[in-house]
């Protein structure tokens, strides 16, 4: 029984989740709907220039889709941690209800914003 239960709990989602992102808080999920990122552009062109390829969807729950399959994400305080699916392993900070910018490998806070368009 008690083999039963740990092999339950390596399986959850929360057992693959790094330490920093569930001890950020209480649980929450994203605002349904699509999140275009982009980085900044310049003062020449555009403001932004869109990454398409990093574009992704939040559906029910702490899901998401992206053109390459669907995945599952943890939102603890500010920190949005993807859990599994093709973003895994990519971490965002909430910037407000509806933009993130992507952190790196460092947990610091990069160029690349996502920012939800619709619902």
């Amino acid at each position: 029984m008690i083999a039963l239960i740990a092999a339950a709990a390596a399986a959850s989602p929360l057992a693959t989740a790094p330490l920093g992102a569930m001890a950020g808080g209480k649980l929450q999920t994203m605002p349904q709907g699509r999140y275009i990122c982009s980085l900044p552009g310049d003062a020449l062109g555009k403001a932004w220039e869109e990454i398409p390829d990093k574009d992704f969807v939040i559906d029910n729950g702490s899901t998401y889709r992206t053109e390459a399959g669907t995945g599952t994400y943890l939102l603890t305080g500010r920190q949005v941690q993807f859990t599994r699916g093709p973003m895994k392993g990519m971490a965002f900070e909430r910037i407000s209800g509806g933009t993130l910018r992507l952190l790196d490998e460092n947990g610091q806070p990069g160029r690349v914003r996502c920012v939800r368009s619709a619902r």
